[in-house]
């Protein structure tokens, strides 16, 4: 049963769970101490309270007590080997305690944990490797598995190293005392013999715990050990990685295991250039905001938001979504002085902006300024939209990929409004949302998405055939705009459903019957006869609407997912188009639209008179 959501106290540390105490402050914005949370930490705080209501139907349960345990080990038993709280127990951070609560308190109706990996994603100076170090100790040596085995792994040794020897510092330091005694520093976890340490000073490579036979190792990247049955995986520094080969083996190896078995991954903000990295804090971003299931993967990504992004450097106040452990081990000074250098120097901007406030840097994340385009979702109703001129645009995919149709309206202020649906097949759908690491599944049973997932392994066009067939009776449809590639397969649909379409050739030529339909070309080139439609032009016309706010299209996370794919390519003249090959993953989407809204303004655009003008005027009028 879900905990009834009362405010949480201030000092979660009072509170008998503390990690959901952590997750009903956090999903309001602010966490229990009242810093700022940005909005991926914000959805993984969500999506623990939704978890509370709705997990039990999906096999999951949550155990406070089991978390509770895990939290209180780490101040019952080790102690902070360095930095501003050295020598204190280690009382974990209000984030390690949602991490680490999270990971230990949720189970499977078996009983297992329900967390297979698990993402920690923050600016420097987070406590991060101490805490990965730490939960290796956990496993190991207190957790209660028999000859349990936790390796920490890296690029290479040395990125190994930096969590392993705090895992060995740890062992080394002295266990904090009871309340009201003091330190004894020989009363260490290697003195009581718990742990063996193998190695000396900082050449320690393998940590043993004799009472159940288990081991804690660091291994470089492509190292391997014969027949790993791996209880714990920590691999540190994930956006140093630059093959993801070893991570698989380990992950494959974690998934073989029969009962608790975890892959941590640690990282700051990988620049959109480390590919492993990016790869994989993708994934993860996607399943914390639900655009991805996989109830066995867990995510903590601290990030300062994309509208913090171009005035970090002139709000402190934003810094704490980056940077959750700032002003409790982490001066705020380290960060002003960092932040008063990136202000005279680029490069340093740059890696300040990464490595302290999750700024990625590299590449163009979006195809154009996210904000904007955030700002023109929206509901398209189109039923209030009949009378209204409008434009089709289709584009065909090969066999069984997606396939985009898009509907843009004009209104009498010139506003355009614009809807585009889906379809896929049904045959092999589980099999492309893995490989494309998008919900088609889940998105194909929500009619809102407007995804449909047809029989058989082949998309029948008549779907699609038929859609148009509709819009054209209900609407008053110029035209539609297609791209070459498999038109032939449409329109034979179209004959097989009864509904007469012709191609125009241009003006000279004569007119058939029915639909009319006009090439699209999708290239770079750009021919200057009068009204042709070319992808450069196209997308100049949808970037001013968006910039412009004179579009309104209507929101589907189908629609975003090919918005965040999609990738611009230009030529030295800078003219550009939608690069499929390039792009991460399915744009069907953003194509028809950029085809539907050039159509649209190209034929409202009056002969002669230049799109800017135009604008402006429906601006002004609206």
């Amino acid at each position: 049963m879900a905990r009834k959501r009362q405010g949480p106290p201030t000092d979660i540390y009072l509170a008998d769970d503390p990690t959901t105490a952590y997750a009903i402050a956090t999903a309001e914005g602010r966490r229990p101490d009242g810093s700022l949370a940005g909005e991926l930490e914000i959805a993984a705080a969500r999506r623990h309270l939704r978890d509370l209501e709705t997990g039990a139907d999906r096999g999951l349960r949550w155990e406070p007590d089991r978390a509770n345990h895990a939290i209180g080990f780490f101040p019952a038993m080790l102690t902070i080997t360095e930095g501003a709280k050295e020598g204190q127990p280690f009382r974990l951070l209000p984030w390690h305690i949602f991490a680490a609560g999270s990971l230990f308190g949720w189970r499977k109706t078996s009983g297992r944990m329900r967390f297979r990996s698990a993402w920690l994603e923050t600016g420097k100076g987070q406590a991060k490797s101490p805490f990965m170090a730490a939960i290796g100790l956990y496993m190991t040596g207190f957790y209660g598995i028999k000859r349990a085995k936790a390796f920490a792994i890296g690029q290479d040794k040395n990125t190994a190293n930096v969590l392993f020897k705090d895992a060995v510092a740890m062992c080394r330091a002295p266990i904090p005392p009871a309340e009201g005694e003091e330190v004894d520093e020989a009363d260490t976890l290697v003195e009581r013999g718990g742990a063996l340490i193998r190695g000396e000073g900082d050449n320690a490579w393998k940590i043993e715990f004799p009472g159940n036979d288990a081991l804690f190792q660091a291994l470089a990247n492509g190292e391997a050990v014969s027949g790993p049955k791996p209880t714990l995986v920590a691999a540190d520094e994930i956006h140093e990685f630059k093959s993801n080969t070893s991570l698989e083996l380990w992950k494959n190896a974690i998934a073989k295991m029969p009962g608790d078995a975890l892959m941590l991954l640690g990282t700051n903000t990988p620049a959109s250039d480390q590919i492993v990295g990016t790869e994989y804090s993708d994934y993860y971003q996607k399943v914390v905001l639900g655009e991805i299931d996989d109830d066995e993967a867990f995510a903590f990504i601290a990030r300062v938001d994309k509208v913090d992004r171009e005035t970090v450097f002139d709000r402190p106040e934003v810094w704490t979504k980056a940077l959750p452990a700032l002003g409790i081990t982490f001066p705020e000074e380290n960060v002003r002085g960092m932040v008063n250098t990136a202000k005279q120097l680029l490069s340093t901007a740059l890696s300040t902006k990464r490595l302290y406030f999750g700024i990625p840097q590299g590449t163009t994340e979006f195809w154009i300024a996210e904000e904007a385009w955030s700002a023109v979702q929206g509901v398209v109703d189109e039923g209030r939209l009949k009378g209204c001129k409008c434009w089709l645009s289709l584009d065909l995919s090969k066999k069984n990929d997606l396939t985009a149709l898009t509907c843009c309206w004009v209104d009498d202020n010139g506003h355009l409004w614009v809807k585009t649906w889906y379809w896929t097949t049904k045959d092999g759908i589980a099999d492309r949302s893995r490989a494309d690491r998008t919900p088609y599944a889940r998105w194909a049973l929500d009619p809102s998405t407007r995804l449909t997932a047809v029989p058989g392994a082949v998309i029948d066009n008549t779907f699609i055939a038929e859609q148009v067939k509709k819009l054209v009776a209900e609407h008053d449809v110029e035209f539609l705009a297609f791209d070459a590639a498999f038109m032939l397969d449409f329109e034979k649909a179209c004959e097989d459903v009864g509904f007469p379409v012709w191609r125009w050739e241009g003006p000279d030529k004569p007119e058939g019957e029915g639909l009319k339909l006009v090439k699209h070309a999708q290239g770079k080139q750009v021919r200057f006869e009068d009204r042709q439609l070319t992808m450069p032009r196209s997308i100049v016309r949808l970037e001013d609407r968006i910039l412009a706010k004179t579009i309104t299209i209507e929101a589907s996370p189908v629609t975003q997912a090919c918005a965040a794919n999609a990738k611009v390519e230009s030529d030295g003249q800078e003219n550009r188009c939608f690069d499929k090959k390039r792009s991460r993953g399915r744009i069907d989407g953003m194509v028809t639209i950029a085809m539907a809204v050039g159509a649209a303004d190209n034929e409202m655009t009056p002969a002669g008179a230049g799109l800017e003008s135009y604008l402006a005027s429906l601006v002004g009028h609206a």
